[in-house]
């Protein structure tokens, strides 16, 4: 088993490699302008730091967000590029299980929040068992909605004095490939399918197209 785990779903652009037993590379930046520029080198930078060539890889694993339509997008698509092109099977995993399979370690045995950047004021979130079990569908909204008195993980609170409030920020800040990676391979081990690639926007992209004007009839 070799697996090819990234995530760009925040502004962190994380890559790792896995063997099925242990992370062998991994790389990551932190830029949320450069998704596009940072992903393709750091798989090769990842690839090469293991001796791997892509032809050996038998999975892709990607992030699904919830997260902003751009950064997303350029994991989504070169996970499935990737894929097609290998003929290996992309597994898709929310952004926030990833952040929360590292939170929960730090949560002290209590249910938990995690939190990432939505923009426009507002956060993704989920809420989470003290065991690092998803409790119900990722969400988007005002930090003031997200449920108070719960430690949270993301980026959410350290941008967001009120959800900082609502309960002490633990770690990580950002979703890690390493972290994903393990997840693909407990679900590979355990013979699960993959899930679909599928992009958790949660809501429309800020770019629409301009409306067309009416007709007028003379």
């Amino acid at each position: 088993m070799l697996i090819l785990a990234f995530d760009t779903a925040t502004p962190a652009v994380t890559v790792a490699l896995h063997d099925g037993s242990r992370v062998v590379a991994r790389e990551a930046a932190v830029d949320a302008r450069r998704h596009g520029e940072l992903l393709a080198p750091a798989i090769s930078s990842v690839l090469a730091a293991a001796g791997a060539a892509p032809a050996e890889l038998t999975l892709v694993a990607v992030g699904t967000g919830p997260g902003p339509y751009t950064g997303l997008r350029v994991g989504l698509i070169t996970a499935r590029a990737l894929g097609d092109a290998l003929g290996i099977a992309v597994d898709g995993i929310c952004t926030l299980d990833v952040i929360a399979a590292e939170a929960v370690s730090q949560a002290g045995g209590r249910e938990f929040i995690v939190a990432t950047d939505a923009r426009r004021r507002e956060v993704y979130w989920a809420r989470y068992k003290a065991s690092g079990e998803r409790i119900g569908d990722p969400q988007v909204s005002s930090p003031a909605l997200v449920p108070a008195g719960h430690p949270v993980a993301g980026e959410g609170p350290w941008l967001h004095a009120g959800l900082a409030s609502a309960g002490e920020p633990i770690g990580p800040r950002y979703p890690s490939a390493s972290a994903l990676a393990g997840i693909a391979a407990e679900r590979a081990a355990a013979g699960l399918a993959p899930a679909p690639p599928a992009p958790l926007y949660l809501r429309r992209p800020d770019a629409a197209e301009p409306r067309r004007p009416k007709r007028v009839t003379p």
